[in-house]
């Protein structure tokens, strides 16, 4: 889509309210559609998303032979990876253009076939997520890497072999891809500074279901005996906690109530203990959480973001937006993208007050502190926000900057929505369930 054909007008000032569902985690579902390629038998996933990373991985395998059907309820799938074949280059470039999901097919695919082609990949520009990391773990297992014109080439001659690797920063992709490759990798893995997210813990679960040997231990530390064969699993995905989220803080700008069913306390603490010093106010029950602004004023505070379990970067900037409308300072410390604050600019054409500033502010010194980035900032309230034209820059920027079109006033027009369907399920059809007033150009919705 171009910009101009991908717009979304979004008449603001109406508290959002009402209820809305999530379902498995983007950070966990697609991962889990890979690691069934390591089977020998049929998978099955629950609580699947239809979002776009889940079509794209869907595509990738089907490619490689994998036959992917819907399961007996909604949101199954089922993954049969027992005819799996080389794919056609072309192929695989037009599905994966939209992802950096084909890089983790690479230890999966040396196991099954002996060798394996990632294309050039894509995602959000959202600061250094340098592949040449994973292929740097790759070679440690034993895998030989050509560089081609139209991207990269992987054999392993010798097999893969367990190996020690210590990552140099807690990265999620990097402990995944060393995860999907070392299971089935001769001989003992031990990873360290390994990230422990909850999809990475649940993506380990996957793995053990099939077959897997993996211990955690609290030092970041994972151990992987390699084993020769797996099966398959079965596994309901843990629910989208940074969706959750992000909805939550659409409740606090724009003073409404939102019942968030399928949100879990548990992989939401740091974010709940957080939204709770803001003013913002919940309630946890079996189901789910109720998400709302009580009244009265929003209080300012020093956040600093970081790998789990501390406050995840992709809650940072749905709650910035809601923080706007917060009385006094609040002090942002993005340690994990250094990039990530540049979608501020956009809330400040919209009224908001948000400086950005290169060094560490409000915590302790960070890897970008010294390196010329804008990674803190800022945000002086409360403003009033107006409507505003406005190009979504990524993914959790995209929705924030939908946040504050909802909470401005007047009209906003913002392009390149398709962009939110990588993470978000069904984002207008839960829009509207809110009582939001949007529309597509020549398409009335509400």
């Amino acid at each position: 889509m171009t910009v101009n054909d991908d717009v979304l007008l979004v008449h603001g000032g109406t508290p959002l309210e009402g209820e809305i569902r999530v379902r498995g985690a983007k950070n966990l579902v697609p991962k889990a559609m890979v690691a069934a390629l390591l089977g020998s038998a049929p998978s099955r996933l629950r609580n699947v998303p239809d979002i776009r990373d889940v079509r794209v991985v869907r595509g990738l395998l089907q490619l490689h032979g994998v036959t992917v059907r819907p399961g007996e309820e909604p949101g199954e799938l089922v993954l049969d990876p027992t005819h799996v074949e080389s794919a056609n280059v072309a192929d695989i470039d037009a599905h994966a253009g939209s992802s950096r999901i084909p890089i983790l097919f690479c230890g999966p695919l040396l196991h099954r076939l002996g060798h394996a082609f990632i294309p050039g990949l894509g995602g959000c520009d959202i600061g250094g997520r340098p592949i040449d990391f994973h292929f740097d773990v790759l070679r440690q297992f034993g895998a030989v890497i050509e560089k081609r014109a139209d991207g990269q080439y992987l054999e392993a001659p010798k097999g893969l072999r367990g190996t020690k690797i210590r990552l140099p920063y807690p990265s999620v992709g990097a402990t995944e891809q060393v995860l999907l490759t070392a299971v089935m990798a001769d001989g003992v893995t031990e990873l360290s500074n390994a990230a422990v997210e909850p999809e990475i813990e649940d993506l380990i679960c996957v793995l053990q279901k099939m077959g897997a040997i993996i211990a955690m231990d609290t030092d970041r530390t994972i151990r992987i005996t390699g084993v020769e064969k797996l099966g398959g699993y079965t596994h309901r995905a843990l629910p989208d906690r940074l969706e959750a989220a992000s909805w939550a803080s659409a409740a606090l700008a724009t003073n409404g109530n939102i019942y968030v069913r399928g949100a879990q306390q548990r992989s939401m603490m740091t974010f709940l203990n957080t939204y709770r010093k803001v003013g913002g106010a919940f309630e946890i029950d079996d189901e789910g959480i109720r998400f709302w602004h009580p009244g009265g004023q929003l209080k300012s505070i020093a956040l600093e973001t970081d790998v789990h379990p501390g406050f995840q970067t992709d809650w940072q900037q749905p709650l910035v937006v809601a923080l706007t409308q917060a009385t006094g300072l609040s002090i942002i410390h993005e340690t994990v993208y250094e990039s990530r604050l540049g979608f501020t600019s956009a809330l400040n054409q919209m009224g908001a007050h948000i400086q950005l500033y290169r060094e560490c502010l409000g915590g302790s010194d960070c890897r970008f502190g010294q390196r010329n980035f804008l990674h803190s900032a800022v945000v002086s309230g409360p403003t009033k926000l107006q409507g505003a034209d406005l190009v979504i820059p990524d993914l959790r920027g995209g929705f924030s900057y939908l946040i504050a079109a909802l909470a401005a006033e007047g009209t906003s027009r913002v392009h390149g929505i398709d962009l939110i369907n990588r993470g978000y399920e069904n984002f207008m059809e839960k829009l509207m369930e809110l009582g939001a007033k949007v529309e597509l150009p020549g398409n009335a919705l509400g």
